[in-house]
């Protein structure tokens, strides 16, 4: 049986901004929206077959603050085809990178960025070659 990651599923602090920024940075496009029967809007978007699917809770604490008991995603992955085009919109976005800016691992390069609801995303490239892990010891 094959399977591959089907989509991630956040809460943002305000949906219409994520929506926006997903959309410029990434070229993500809402696909779905809605009104949950709680009450709370939500969207899913998407780039070919990857998914991120979102839900509004504007009174949450952004992702990046310090939580004492909840449980939280540390960041999940979006890669790039392109580094320079990359590169040309962490400048003209002004986007702000951890870790010390671009980082080089063996297979790949990444930076790490925050969206506007404090999510932490790797942003990765690989020159299009698939990558490639050492044996497990």
């Amino acid at each position: 049986m094959s399977i591959r990651l089907d989509h991630v599923n956040i809460t943002v602090n305000q949906l219409d901004e994520s929506i926006k920024w997903y959309q410029e940075l990434f070229g993500f496009e809402k696909v779905e929206s809605g009104i949950t029967q709680q009450g709370k809007r939500w969207a899913i978007v998407a780039c070919n077959d990857s998914m991120i699917a979102m839900t509004e809770y504007p009174e949450k604490q952004p992702a990046n603050q310090k939580f004492q008991s909840e449980q939280r995603i540390f960041h999940f992955g979006i890669r790039v085809e392109n580094a320079d085009a990359w590169r040309a919109k962490i400048k003209a976005h002004n986007l702000k990178l951890y870790y010390g800016g671009e980082i080089d691992y063996p297979s790949s390069r990444s930076w790490y960025i925050h969206d506007p609801s404090g999510h932490e995303i790797e942003v990765s490239y690989s020159d299009g070659k698939p990558l490639r892990f050492p044996e497990p010891r």
